[in-house]
């Protein structure tokens, strides 16, 4: 019934019901559909930089998730295995390769021994930071769309 009340009120565009029962008019799809493609875009740039990089994009992750954790510089393997939504066996694969490039370190931890700490190598440092400076500028570049997308949904306000 709510669904028919919803279609009479908006005859002049298309409209479902969303699981919450708030309907979604062809705007919405639209917009959606353009945020989902902007996303597509700058993942596709994200794994063509690493590439270029020498990297693939998981390595780039985890090094950006080791640099960026909780303001230290440095982590465990569980929690890079939880900031990357991996099992922590596929973390520790994930390690041992960039370990074998030179981009990470291992420590044992000083409280728990059996701890595995990973560190950034100043060789992963700089290739982190020419990386992410390439991000960033990406990122600017896309701030303005995204940003009016956000603003169609209640999110952020464009700039003025």
């Amino acid at each position: 019934m709510q669904n028919n009340m919803t279609n009479a009120k908006n005859e002049s565009t298309t409209e479902a019901a969303g699981p919450i029962g708030r309907s979604l008019s062809k705007a919405d799809y639209q917009r959606l559909a353009e945020f989902r493609y902007l996303l597509r875009g700058f993942l596709h740039f994200s794994a063509k930089a690493a590439e270029e990089a020498g990297l693939t994009p998981q390595q780039h992750q985890a090094l950006l998730a080791i640099k960026g954790f909780g303001g230290r510089e440095q982590v465990t393997i569980g929690e890079l295995a939880d900031c990357l939504g991996i099992r922590h066996h596929s973390a520790v694969g994930l390690i041992d390769r960039l370990f074998s490039k030179g981009l990470a370190e291992r420590h044992t931890g000083t409280d728990d021994r059996r701890q595995v700490i990973v560190s950034l190598t100043s060789k992963a440092e700089e290739l982190l930071a020419t990386l992410s400076a390439v991000h960033r500028d990406e990122l600017e570049q896309f701030a303005p769309l995204l940003q009016a997308l956000l603003a169609h949904f209640g999110g952020a306000a464009p700039r003025q």
